[in-house]
């Protein structure tokens, strides 16, 4: 057997320990998942995608290897259902909404409105629809991207993971320390805090309307908790995607197209009453704060940067 084939051969197995220790996580994650917010098919349904990946071939078992990173971030994102930020903090609500009136009204005649109130007053078919398209790319875009670098430079997509899931962790910390409704909640129940709300479509129901669907209902069924509306998270992802196209040299179009879905994502989050102007920013915050101590890690933390090149090393 020649060394070419015997280091390919190598690369094709998979050890008795990988596969032990896949098949505990597995049934641990599971086991945790019932206890903490029960059963639900996606938990099986992600077990089976994973484990699938992972045995099929050497380039797949790299692929999830990379997307465990994402996986992470669902988990935690799961997992909060089981403890409500509103437990730990009093939910911001006429404080925030008043803030923003504050800083952001606008005048009609004798009234001052917020941006959402503005919208609610003065929404459009068009951009009904534009707004719940762009809504629709909040995390296919991400995940997309990613999958665009992990073929392109392996590095490269483990610093955008990496940063994606900083990002988020810093979201879920001040979810902690700030919960906060968003201006739909206000608009339904006033100033009064209501504990297990469920989620709410709010402005992209016009676009479930428009063409007789249920993708927004169904996707806001799923909510973990509703008082997670600073920072506007779904302001950050695009945002950190704009950045690695340009980091990465992808070109003009590129750069404008994410530029586009960045701004569009911003404002369809404020058409549709989901976000406050004050959560967008604190989203755009929030990402250039990941991104930045990313990069400050990677550079100046040695044990960081060795954590890192294990990863890039385990999907190249």
């Amino acid at each position: 057997m020649s060394e070419t084939t015997a280091v390919a051969g190598k690369q094709k197995s998979v050890s008795r320990k990988s596969v032990f220790t896949l098949a505990a996580l597995s049934v641990g994650y599971l086991l945790l998942s019932f206890l903490l917010v029960g059963f639900k098919t996606d938990q099986l349904v992600l077990v089976v995608l994973v484990n699938s990946l992972y045995f099929l071939t050497p380039i797949t078992r790299k692929f999830v290897t990379g997307f465990s990173i994402f996986i992470v971030f669902w988990l935690l994102y799961d997992y909060m259902k089981a403890l409500p930020n509103y437990w730990f903090n009093q939910v911001h609500i006429q404080d925030l909404y008043l803030a923003e009136k504050a800083v952001f009204g606008i005048r009609a005649g004798e009234a001052v409105l917020t941006p959402n109130e503005y919208w609610l007053q003065h929404s459009h078919a068009f951009l009904d629809v534009l707004s719940g398209a762009f809504y629709l790319t909040w995390v296919p875009v991400p995940l997309a991207f990613a999958t665009f670098l992990f073929f392109r430079n392996r590095r490269q997509f483990a610093y955008f993971s990496l940063t994606f899931l900083l990002v988020n962790l810093l979201g879920f910390v001040v979810y902690y320390l700030y919960p906060a409704a968003p201006p739909w909640y206000t608009q339904q129940f006033g100033f009064d805090f209501i504990a297990a709300t469920p989620g709410n479509t709010a402005g992209l129901s016009r676009f479930d309307s428009f063409f007789g669907v249920t993708i927004f209902h169904a996707l806001y069924a799923k909510g973990s908790n509703v008082f997670a509306a600073m920072p506007s998270l779904h302001s950050a992802y695009p945002l950190i995607v704009f950045y690695y196209a340009i980091k990465n040299k992808l070109g003009l179009v590129a750069n404008i197209v994410f530029g586009i879905i960045t701004a569009g994502i911003w404002f369809a989050a404020v058409y549709t009453s989901h976000h406050y102007v004050l959560d967008v920013l604190a989203g755009i915050l929030c990402a250039s704060c990941g991104i930045l101590l990313f990069n400050w890690f990677v550079s100046r933390n040695g044990a960081v940067n060795r954590a890192v090149e294990k990863l890039i090393a385990a999907i190249k």
